[in-house]
């Protein structure tokens, strides 16, 4: 990789232009040959495998299995639910000849699995006693981008969607909250990125959805993220794909249903969150190399030492590497590990090997600190809890300081144009009152937070009555 560091425009500067710049430098992903599609590399990948990892425990943990549905839907399960058939109709891919002839039916690449899925429950329910089903699967979707933006928003892109059917409404809004509070302790603990829980405005709630959760996360230049969603289908598709059982008094009853979905959008939200200037700046539980240690010269004792020390790591857990290429120099080698972003460095020279001691730095904070060789593994496995945490409480920080409340329209609008972040403000919750918002600000309402108090107010935009203060932002 032949990096420098002008080649890297300033975050502070140019997001957008540091962001693309960065994950290619980083080699994280580059542009597929077709419009809109990605290309994963190694690095970047790891860190999606990494969180699958982490996300499938958490999910069989709470009884839900893995599966796997095929990638072609015929084009008449989509037509079933109009109000999906219509969100979905603007992005969709469509496979029209197959082994050389038309097809007798079009055949749609998977946006979402629902469909698909819930014509094979339809087969699968009978009796209350096979239910619940609880059903998720890791895989790729297509949604035909017209601008895209590697990881955030690309035609095709992976992701786990869980979709699970009940006996009552009371087990799916239960599930429903769960796989939200899943997401939100994922966002947390690993992504160290907090954000907003919430319920989604009718407008854009998922299509076909009675009410979609959803978890609101900032980024630096004031707009918002959707992280990922949690979605109530009600009984829409189960009467529609007639999944339908005999309940235990022998009534027949369709059943409650719900989805979530993951996406690698999360990684990019990772990387423009907490980045900086020099590169990236990777939380160490998502970071495919945690600890990178750098021999100063290609001196046989200085790398034998290196490597016996990224054994003695390796040995207690932490995901390390020796580079000790001899064809790049000590200094290339440090930018080049603090653009990859790995959260700890360790530097190795002569004299250091001699007094028994090696130099660790912090990627985060760049802090340097001088320690014997007797205190490496415990040194190294407390700066990574402590970057974790303070990583997290970094981006609260920010977070706080860039949430808002307005009840005036005008200052709402000078906040969009300048400042951004969140902003909470009374909405009668009226779709033409939402779209002329949008209009004139470019803002839309991001959610109604779940902690929010019921209170009475005025509409920030057309003064009517109004019961809740919602939370508005520009968004990617």
């Amino acid at each position: 990789m032949a990096f420098e560091k002008k080649q890297l425009p300033k975050k502070s500067e140019s997001l957008s232009d540091w962001y693309n710049r960065v994950v290619q430098l980083a080699e994280l992903a580059d542009y597929g040959p077709a419009k809109g599609t990605m290309i994963f590399r190694p690095y970047g990948y790891r860190i999606w495998e990494l969180l699958t990892e982490a996300m499938d425990k958490e999910i069989k943990e709470a009884g839900v299995e893995n599966a796997y549905f095929p990638l072609f839907i015929p084009e008449s399960f989509l037509k079933k639910e109009k109000q999906h058939v219509e969100g979905f109709a603007p992005e969709l891919a469509v496979v029209t000849i197959g082994g050389g002839e038309e097809l007798t039916e079009k055949l749609i690449v998977r946006p979402t699995s629902e469909t698909i899925m819930y014509d094979a429950y339809s087969k699968w329910v009978h009796s209350w006693r096979d239910l619940p089903i609880l059903i998720n699967q890791w895989n790729n979707v297509v949604r035909w981008e017209k601008r895209t933006y590697l990881f955030l928003r690309t035609s095709e892109f992976l992701w786990q969607e869980g979709h699970t059917a009940h006996a009552t409404h009371k087990e799916a809004l239960e599930m429903q909250s769960w796989a939200m509070g899943m997401y939100a302790k994922t966002y947390r603990e690993l992504f160290a990125l907090p954000g907003l829980v919430g319920r989604k405005s009718e407008k854009e709630k998922f299509a076909g959805a009675v009410a979609t959760l959803t978890y609101e996360s900032l980024m630096p230049e004031g707009k918002a993220l959707q992280s990922c969603t949690s979605h109530d289908l009600g009984q829409n598709f189960s009467k529609v794909f007639e999944i339908k059982f005999q309940d235990k008094e022998g009534k027949l009853q369709y059943a409650w249903q719900t989805s979530w979905g993951f996406s690698t959008r999360s990684v990019g939200g990772l990387l423009m969150a907490h980045g900086d200037d020099a590169g990236l700046v990777i939380p160490p539980r998502l970071a495919p190399i945690q600890t990178v240690i750098l021999p100063v010269t290609s001196d046989t004792k200085l790398v034998e030492k290196s490597r016996e020390m990224a054994k003695q790591l390796t040995d207690m857990g932490v995901r390390v590497k020796v580079d000790d290429r001899e064809d790049e120099s000590i200094g290339f080698r440090i930018n080049k590990w603090e653009l990859k972003g790995v959260p700890v460095r360790i530097e190795l020279g002569k004299r250091e090997l001699e007094n028994g001691e090696l130099t660790v730095v912090r990627r985060d904070t760049g802090e340097k600190q001088v320690i014997s060789h007797a205190k490496l593994g415990p040194t190294v496995k407390e700066l990574l809890v402590t970057i974790q945490s303070d990583l997290l409480a970094k981006q609260e920080k920010f977070l706080t300081e860039n949430t808002r409340e307005t009840g005036n329209y005008e200052e709402f609008k000078k906040i969009m144009e300048e400042k951004r972040g969140f902003l909470k403000a009374y909405w009668c919750e009226d779709a033409e009152c939402e779209a002329k918002i949008k209009e004139e600000t470019k803002a839309t309402v991001r959610c109604l937070p779940e902690d929010a108090k019921f209170s009475q107010g005025k509409c920030v935009k057309c003064g009517k009555e109004a019961r809740n203060k919602w939370v508005f932002a520009l968004a990617y």
